[in-house]
Formats: structure tokens, C-alpha cells, sequence
């Protein structure tokens, strides 16, 4: 345990917290902070028990969050920007808020892999393009949403979508960041499916964005919809030990062979496992385990669609696309 909080390994995030002697805190493995000598730490199975020997949690790394919560004062943020999100936003009205424009920028940057302006101009025009599709007269909506001129809406607008308003059609495909035990995950989904969930660390992610726009047909733009405020709500009750099966409107895009392989994946109840060979054989394809195997790994829906539940003949984990550490933590959880 020493080891793996020295290395700030990932892998034992929620498996132990990490208390320190000299001053009183305890700490993820992960902590960024200095790390102590050994004979000064002891190590506790989680937060709670350190707690109640006396320690209390780190400021730096929040031991008592979920991996990737959203701070407060981003929360009031993007709280702000859905109150009114015609609002154009300078680094003024964010100072009014009594934040920093330089750390909501780093933020924005690290977490959404764009800065808060982006971010707010994406979902401005995010909602322009949902009335503009409704029938809306493009010239009044882009003075609604805080535009001084048409030409100026147009060039944003291409900028963002490919397209002139007018010329621009497609799916809007909403994407929100949803924290979880096991790291901030990214959600995708249309007014009427979930078409993406995965992990925000996982390299893959941005080749699943690119398929997802292919087979959608649609824009990506920030923020939330009522689909993804129900993921977030299951997602929630699944970490909790409350849902053993997920009730979301999935959209499976992709190969007859893949959607074969998904859909046998989500036939594996809670709490068990199924092995490659098992997978390939329930799909009448006893031969094309290999396939199966990608298949599994080409799954956008983590977690929804239980891929991590696959595990090798001999009994262990293999591959995850998330990281073995979390497909460990769901077996886990599953199994109580």
C-alpha cells in the first residue's frame, strides 16, 4: 500500500485511504501532495474508519468524493450559465462571482478538454440551434443569444457545426460530465437515447466521438438533457448498491455482429460473469471468440452494458478498455 501511494497509482483509488501521523489527514492514494515517510503513515480500508480514529480528509485530494465531483463553485457556475444560457460571458461577470478567470479556465480545460468560453458559446449556440430547428427565424435568435450581429452568428456558428444556420441539420447529441467512485465519466445522448458513456481518461474516447457523430448523423454541443439527467440519477442508485439493471433508451449503433455481441452482454445478470468463449457461443458463433472479444471492447456503453463482466476462462480479469482497477472495483461492487 506504501508502494502504490508513493507511485500515486490509480489502480488502488477507493481500495484505502492513507492517514498521516504529523498532520492529521488522511488521503487518497492518488493525493498530489508531498508524500511522508513511512513510520508516519497507517492505512485505513476507507474514509469513515480513518475518520473515526481521529483524522480528518484532505483539502487537496477530497477523500470523501466521488473521483471527478464537480467543485461547488464550478457547480454554481454552470448553474449560472443554465439560468441563462443566452448570456454572452466576460471575465468581468466571472470575477463578480468572486472567481478567478484563470483557474475556471484551467479547470474547464483539464476536466471538458475546453476553456469555460468555449464551453458557454458551445452551449449558447447549442440552444439557437434547438430553436433555429423548431422553426425560429434565424436572424431574432442570434440577437437573442447575445450576438450584435448576423454575420457574427453565421461565423460562429460554422465554426461550431460545419454549417451556416440555415443549411445546418442533424441530431443534437448532448454531452455532460457525470462523476462516479471510479472516475468522471462522459455521457452522450439524444432527446430520446443514450448513445455514449465513457470513462473521460480512457485514450479511446475521442475514435468512440468521432464514430458516434458517423453513426448519429448529429452535433455534439455541452450540457444537459433529460436523458442524461436520468443516467446521472441511475448511474447514482448502481454506486449505491441500489440498481441492479440499468432502464435507459440506448442507442446501439454499429455492426450486426457488434450489436449481437451488446446485446447478449446485456442478458449477464448483476452479480455475475460469462467468459469469452461463453459470449461467442450464446450468439450462435462458437468460433468467433477473437471477434467477440473486440466486439466487447468497441462497447460505448460502459457499465450500461456490462462488458466488464467478461472475464477469461481460467478465471482472470483480462482487458478493460477503463483500466483492470475498475473493472476489479464493478466486479467487486456487484458482488456486494
Amino acid at each position: 500500500m506504501y508502494g502504490a501511494f508513493k507511485r500515486r497509482d490509480p489502480e488502488y483509488d477507493g481500495r484505502f485511504v492513507t492517514a498521516v501521523r504529523t498532520t492529521g489527514v488522511f488521503c487518497r492514494p492518488t493525493c498530489p501532495a508531498r508524500k511522508p515517510l513511512r513510520q508516519n503513515v497507517e492505512f485505513f480500508p476507507s474514509g469513515r474508519d480513518a475518520l473515526l480514529a481521529g483524522y480528518r480528509p484532505c483539502l487537496r485530494c477530497r477523500p470523501l468524493e466521488p473521483n471527478g465531483r464537480t467543485p461547488e463553485w464550478v457547480s454554481s457556475l454552470l448553474a449560472a450559465v443554465e439560468r441563462d444560457p443566452a448570456r454572452k460571458w466576460r471575465d468581468c461577470d466571472i470575477r463578480r462571482l468572486d472567481l478567478d478567470p484563470a483557474r475556471v479556465r484551467r479547470w474547464f480545460k483539464r476536466h471538458h478538454g475546453m476553456t469555460f468560453h468555449v464551453y458557454q458559446r458551445a452551449r449558447r449556440l447549442g440552444r439557437a440551434f434547438e430553436q433555429i430547428r423548431e422553426g425560429r427565424h434565424v436572424t431574432s435568435t442570434a440577437f437573442e443569444h447575445g450576438y450584435e450581429s448576423l454575420s457574427g452568428f453565421r461565423d460562429a456558428f460554422e465554426k461550431l457545426f460545419g454549417s451556416t444556420p440555415s443549411r445546418c441539420s442533424g441530431t443534437i447529441i448532448n454531452a455532460d460530465r457525470i462523476a462516479t467512485p471510479v472516475g468522471p465519466m462522459l455521457a452522450c445522448a439524444t432527446e430520446e437515447h443514450l448513445c455514449l458513456l465513457e470513462f473521460a481518461d480512457r485514450p479511446m474516447l475521442e475514435t468512440q466521438l468521432k464514430r458516434l457523430r458517423r453513426y448519429v448523423g448529429g452535433n455534439l454541443i455541452p450540457g444537459p438533457n433529460r436523458i442524461l439527467e436520468r443516467t446521472r440519477t441511475q448511474l447514482d442508485e448502481y454506486f449505491e448498491g441500489q440498481r441492479v439493471r440499468f432502464d435507459l433508451p440506448l442507442l446501439l449503433e454499429g455492426s450486426s455482429f457488434q450489436k449481437l455481441v451488446w446485446e447478449a452482454l446485456l442478458t449477464i445478470p448483476y452479480g455475475r460473469t460469462s467468459t469469452y468463449s461463453e459470449l461467442a457461443r450464446s450468439i450462435g458463433r462458437p468460433r468467433a471468440v477473437r471477434a467477440a472479444g473486440t466486439a466487447n471492447g468497441d462497447n460505448r456503453l460502459a457499465i450500461v452494458i456490462p462488458c466488464h463482466r467478461i472475464i477469461r476462462t481460467d478465471g482472470s480479469l483480462g482487458g478493460y478498455g477503463g483500466g483492470r482497477w475498475r473493472k476489479r472495483f464493478l466486479l467487486t461492487l456487484e458482488r456486494g
